[in-house]
C-alpha cells in the first residue's frame, strides 16, 4: 500500500506548488535552523471529506516551534467514489497518514533531532505526533476505532493524538477537504 517512490508523492502549500517530499523536508529543516532553541513539534494528520462522485483526503505535515509560528503543507488523493463506510474512511485516513510518517526516515529523523541537540540544555525539544481525526466522546462515532488507530500510530514511533488535541486532522487538513 505504501508508495515508496517519494518522488510521485506531491505537496502544496499557500505559496508553494508542487513540492517533492525532498523540498518539504528542506523547508522544515531551514523552518528549525532559524532558532534551534525551540520547542518543535512535528505533526502530521489527515482529513476527508464524502462529496457527489468522490472523496477527497488532505494530509498535512506541519512542524510547529511552539508560540513562534510554523511551516505547513499538504497533500492532496482523490478516490473516484464515495467513500461511505465510516471505518474504511478512518482506516484510509490513517494509512495516508502513515505513508507521509513513512517518509520520515531514521536518518531524516535524526538529521531533525540534530538541529536541536546542541540546545537541549537551552530547553531545546522536539516530538513527532500523528493526528487521528476520531475523538472517544460518548457520542462521537469513531471512538470504537480509537484503540486501533492509536496503535497503529504508535506502532510507527509516533505520539498518537486525537480530538480535541488532533488540530492538524481536524483543523487544518480539514479546511481543504471542501
Amino acid at each position: 500500500m505504501f508508495n515508496k517512490d517519494s518522488q510521485s508523492i506531491t505537496f502544496q502549500n499557500l505559496s508553494q506548488k508542487n513540492m517533492s517530499f525532498e523540498q518539504v523536508f528542506e523547508n522544515i529543516v531551514q523552518f528549525m535552523e532559524k532558532d534551534p532553541i525551540g520547542n518543535f513539534r512535528l505533526m502530521f494528520g489527515t482529513d476527508s471529506h464524502v462529496h457527489s462522485s468522490y472523496t477527497k483526503f488532505i494530509t498535512g505535515i506541519v512542524i510547529q516551534r511552539e508560540s513562534k509560528g510554523a511551516w505547513a503543507c499538504i497533500r492532496k488523493s482523490i478516490i473516484p467514489r464515495k467513500m461511505t463506510n465510516l471505518h474504511e474512511r478512518i482506516s484510509y485516513e490513517t494509512s495516508l497518514t502513515e505513508e507521509v510518517v513513512a517518509l520520515f526516515t531514521e536518518e531524516k529523523k535524526e538529521q531533525l533531532i540534530d538541529i536541536i541537540l546542541p540546545n537541549i540544555y537551552k530547553g531545546a525539544s522536539f516530538s513527532i505526533e500523528g493526528h487521528i481525526d476520531i475523538g472517544s466522546g460518548r457520542k462521537n462515532k469513531t471512538r470504537i476505532f480509537v484503540k486501533e488507530m492509536v496503535n497503529r500510530m504508535e506502532a510507527m514511533g509516533v505520539e498518537a493524538k486525537i480530538k480535541p488535541e488532533a488540530f492538524v486532522a481536524s483543523s487544518y487538513a480539514n479546511r481543504y477537504t471542501k
